[in-house]
């Protein structure tokens, strides 16, 4: 059940703020100027060092480097192992206990979309309010960004007798299968806290996301006569495989793509008279003739949904159009489960407030929530049925997942101002 109750405590707690930053808070944002050099550089340390999800070596050295930083600060800190038959490097756990304020559950991944086989883009800061780098945004800027805001908490002492978990994934990218394994402690450390913040990349600084689609799998196979192309339409004959999986896909389109946050990508189609697929190789074949009906077609794709109830409807709906069948044909879908929807609710929306004056009373600017079908799927979608939560509270820049991915070297000193203030105030 969702804590919602919390809420409606921190936004009396917080009326009287106003405007106003007290002295110690003055004091965090103190430190987090005054280091913003070393910052930077831990940063740079990082983002120079490979962390492809499948570059087992990268993830953990990236890892002992942040463990050091929540070992200074008098963290406890354990490295998650996963069994070998998942083929991920594990996860970085750092937390502490104390009876003072809410207990945290702050979330960032070690991992980057750019392999060890790829080309490497190392840090380079372009001008004074840019640099380049592999996960520079995503999410390395987001991971230092939640370092320096508990330093400047440290150096005050004012994370002791706090309850603060940092849970650094090192799969985010391309999470472990089974999931029930990759994510079962991931899940269970966040149970027993109050409130989830995810430092994935910020779309804007004055955007947090209150929710995020989830993603989902199907694969689609569509089955027909096969024989000579003249015989094709005729009675005997039918219609074959393609035209079964180009009607279906029709019907898919026709009947559900205007529905808000929804959305069914066929991401690959092989059809003919031989048809394979490899989902490891994400690779399909297809043999076939043009004076041959095709005899197969096999489709895969994603789902993405703003909730479990629109993911179910969406799926009895297309269970519906692949039951009908053109004449000669037959097909049938099947469908696997990802991640799940980090649903909008009332709680993530007062937890959005509590950030909103933050930003007030730094002279920031409101904190608005986002679209969420801005958003893919990330790790705090696991949780969000069981803490309220905000995402996109990390770094801000432009090119995730590419090559060029940049950071916003101007703004990432004031989101730490503004995440520091926002542990400590949750915290108190």
């Amino acid at each position: 059940m969702k804590k919602t109750y919390v809420f409606l405590l921190l936004l009396v707690g917080f009326h009287s703020y106003g405007q106003k930053i007290s002295p110690t808070e003055k004091k965090i944002i103190d430190h987090v100027k005054a280091n913003a050099v070393q910052t930077e550089k831990l940063l740079e340390q990082v983002v120079n060092i490979n962390s492809g999800t499948l570059n087992h070596e990268g993830v953990k050295q990236v890892g002992q480097i942040f463990r050091k930083e929540f070992d200074d600060m008098g963290f406890t800190t354990e490295w998650v192992s996963l069994p070998d038959s998942l083929n991920r490097a594990g996860h970085l756990v750092a937390y502490r206990k104390g009876k003072k304020g809410k207990k945290l559950f702050l979330i960032g991944h070690l991992d980057t979309v750019f392999e060890k086989s790829m080309p490497f883009t190392p840090f380079i800061r372009l001008n004074d309010s840019t640099a380049t780098g592999q996960g520079v945004n995503d999410m390395k800027g987001g991971d230092v960004m939640v370092i320096a805001a508990l330093k400047a908490l440290h150096a005050q002492k004012l994370l002791d007798d706090t309850s603060i978990t940092i849970y650094f994934t090192g799969d985010e990218e391309s999470s472990g299968k089974p999931t029930s394994i990759s994510r079962k402690d991931f899940i269970d450390c966040a149970r027993q806290s109050d409130i989830a913040l995810a430092y994935e990349t910020a779309v804007s600084f004055n955007i947090a996301a209150t929710a995020r689609r989830g993603s989902s799998g199907w694969e689609l196979i569509t089955t027909g006569k096969t024989g000579h192309s003249s015989g094709l339409f005729s009675q005997n004959m039918g219609y074959g495989a393609i035209y079964e999986a180009a009607r279906i896909l029709d019907e898919f389109r026709e009947a559900l793509s205007s529905e808000k946050y929804l959305t069914f990508n066929p991401g690959v189609i092989s059809g003919g008279t031989e048809v394979n697929y490899d989902p490891a190789l994400a690779k399909g074949e297809a043999v076939g003739k043009t004076n041959i009906i095709a005899q197969k077609v096999m489709v895969t794709g994603d789902l993405r949904f703003i909730s479990e109830v629109q993911k179910e409807n969406a799926r009895t709906k297309m269970r519906e159009i692949v039951g009908k069948h053109l004449n000669g044909t037959n097909a049938e879908i099947k469908f696997s489960d990802g991640i799940p929807a980090m649903e909008p609710t009332e709680a993530n929306a007062d937890l959005l407030k509590v950030l909103n004056q933050v930003s007030m009373d730094l002279n920031m600017g409101e904190v608005k929530a986002g679209d969420p079908g801005s958003r893919g799927a990330g790790d705090i979608s696991y949780i969000a049925q069981y803490v309220p939560c905000l995402d996109g509270l990390g770094a801000s820049g432009k090119g995730a997942h590419a090559p060029g991915e940049t950071i916003n070297l101007k703004e990432f000193p004031a989101l730490t101002q503004r995440t520091a203030l926002l542990i400590y105030r949750l915290t108190q």
